[in-house]
């Protein structure tokens, strides 16, 4: 919200001449500099960079040719797609990088969808939940691979790539590739056509490939001394045709502060529901002490109408009158 203030305090001052002006430059030579600073493994720089005309298809097939050794021809890119749940309630995916082949991709005419994701969420709970959030994320593309009717011989392959500076199986590997396979016959043919990539930027053991070890290290830090080979040369001068260009850094700060302003949204909505959660509290204690919906208004010094859905809600759970419950409750009449 700072960001947004200051922002107005400049419209405001329009007319006072020089110090608006500065202002809203001084801004703008703050958000060009963040902008100049971030790596490939910042989201916004990746998803500008994959969308970007005449440039985010290059980009891709450059990364999977890396990734895979082979050629992509045919890809359509979609940055930041979001798989809501079926229902408003269950939880979403939202994709940093969807690409799919516009024609089959492999040798068994069958077309291909590739996931690719910077990550850089690296303590102890998210690592924990990563393999259930990649079947969760395998689950969401799967659904919509095919249509209604197909055989299941039609569904797509899906392959998930996980870009991330920090070791998420404390292996030191470079390359986990994750598929399913028989528990007791492990080298029993099964391809049910999931995989997932995690790609350890930092990672050493085993014969990590030299030309991916080069490319993650200049995603984590995407620099020109990092842009050590012909295909990343070519990388970076596309990262940074992308951040010179003015209307990246217009799209950039904006998308700082509408984050900002749903930063102090989500603040603002804590602090009421604190306040809530505090005068439910006060309310089931003393109707615990047989107060009536009277006295508790006079003793906390409210109107009688300012406490009494409280009251009443909380009534339903007598004689405990458990405050969370009361909460919980008032949450949903209001719904």
């Amino acid at each position: 919200m700072k960001e947004r203030d200051e922002r107005k305090e400049a419209v405001n001052e329009k007319g006072t001449g020089k110090g608006a002006s500065e202002k809203e430059d001084l801004k703008e030579q703050d958000f060009k500099r963040k902008l100049q600073e971030m790596n490939l493994l910042d989201d916004f720089l990746f998803g500008t960079v994959v969308t970007y005309p005449e440039i985010g298809e290059r980009f891709v097939k450059s990364l999977l040719k890396t990734v895979f050794g082979r050629e992509f021809r045919h890809l359509s890119v979609t940055a930041q797609k979001v798989f809501y749940g079926a229902d408003s309630d269950l939880h979403g995916a939202r994709l940093d990088v969807y690409m799919e082949p516009e024609i089959e991709e492999d040798s068994e005419r069958r077309a291909t969808v590739y996931d690719m994701e910077p990550d850089r969420k690296g303590d102890k709970a998210n690592i924990k939940a990563l393999p259930r959030r990649m079947r969760f994320y395998h689950a969401k593309i799967a659904a919509r691979s095919l249509d209604v009717g197909a055989d299941y011989d039609k569904l797509k392959n899906v392959v998930i790539i996980m870009i991330m500076p920090y070791d998420p199986f404390g292996l030191k590997r470079m390359v986990y590739t994750i598929e399913n396979r028989c528990v007791e016959v492990p080298e029993m043919p099964y391809e049910d056509g999931a995989s997932t990539l995690f790609l350890y930027t930092r990672g050493t053991e085993g014969e990590p490939d030299r030309a991916l070890g080069e490319l993650l290290r200049y995603m984590e830090n995407s620099t020109y001394e990092n842009a050590v080979n012909k295909e990343l040369h070519e990388i970076h001068r596309m990262v940074e045709t992308v951040k010179r260009d003015p209307e990246v850094s217009a799209k950039y700060m904006l998308r700082h502060l509408r984050y900002m302003e749903e930063l102090n949204k989500i603040k603002a909505e804590g602090l009421a529901e604190g306040k809530m959660k505090e005068r439910i509290s006060l309310v089931s204690k003393k109707l615990k002490r047989g107060k009536t919906l009277e006295q508790i208004a006079e003793e906390l010094e409210e109107e009688v109408s300012a406490v009494e859905s409280i009251y009443n809600a909380a009534k339903k759970f007598a004689p405990e009158y458990d405050p969370e419950a009361v909460y919980k409750q008032i949450n949903a009449d209001n719904r």
